[in-house]
């Protein structure tokens, strides 16, 4: 009687090899993905900032128009993160880089959000009367830009360094955040015709400032992801601009 041949317990070499270069493309991909998505939320970002200093319309609108890219992206990613965890079961630093990448994902879709929202504004600041210089706004978005770049860039990377470097980079964003505050409200206090426009530009400075937050949240989750420990709470932080006090002209 002729014996069938039994599968063995345990997988060939070769196909231990297939299995673990599929896993390492897998999380290479994931990878690519949120850098991807976070080169999307930075050309928004500079575009949204480009619009309000030009008083561009049109590339403000270009910027509303394509927020739907970022969150497809984003949900492209989570659906992509749960099957490596259902189909891979990963553990230790895998498992880390993997969360880290939905919350990442999660992190660039709101700083999308905020560029969205502050080409909205643009829009509105541009049919308005000049009120002083924007060069603090431009100078903020670069700075939120770069973070964001660095940031993304520690997560492929896995430099937990990196991540450090931009957790600690915050305070200057704040800096010129609590100018513009300051700036505005002045405007708005010497002239009520000025009112409408510093409000959108109070918006925009805050939308900006929220960017660089979400920036340092993703270098905190890329920090954990690669060390297995956080770092501290009481990260640098300077915004003032709910202890401001503006005295009425005498």
């Amino acid at each position: 009687m002729q014996t069938l041949p039994t599968e063995s317990p345990n997988p060939q070499p070769q196909q231990s090899e297939h299995i673990v270069r599929s896993y390492e493309e897998q999380l290479k991909r994931l990878r690519e993905m949120v850098a991807r998505m976070g080169g999307l939320a930075e050309r928004q970002v500079a575009d949204a900032a480009a619009a309000l200093i030009r008083r561009d319309t049109d590339l403000a609108s270009a910027v509303v128009g394509r927020d739907g890219e970022i969150d497809a992206l984003e949900t492209e990613i989570e659906n992509f993160c749960v099957r490596l965890l259902a189909l891979r079961q990963p553990m230790a630093a895998d498992l880390r880089l993997i969360v880290a990448a939905m919350k990442v994902s999660t992190d660039i879709e709101r700083i999308g959000d905020y560029a969205r929202n502050a080409a909205k504004r643009a829009i509105v600041v541009s049919q308005q009367p000049h009120i002083g210089s924007l060069n603090g706004f431009q100078w903020m978005a670069k700075l939120v830009q770069e973070n964001l770049k660095d940031a993304i860039d520690a997560l492929v990377k896995e430099d937990a360094a990196a991540a450090e470097r931009v957790w600690g980079a915050d305070a200057p964003v704040d800096d010129i955040y609590n100018g513009i505050f300051r700036e505005m409200l002045t405007h708005m206090m010497e002239d009520p015709r000025n009112i409408t426009a510093a409000t959108h530009l109070l918006f925009i400075a805050k939308n900006f400032e929220r960017i660089g937050d979400h920036a340092t949240n993703i270098a905190e989750t890329v920090h954990y992801a690669v060390l297995g420990h956080m770092l501290p709470e009481d990260r640098p932080k300077a915004d003032a601009s709910a202890y401001t006090v503006v005295r009425p002209p005498a």
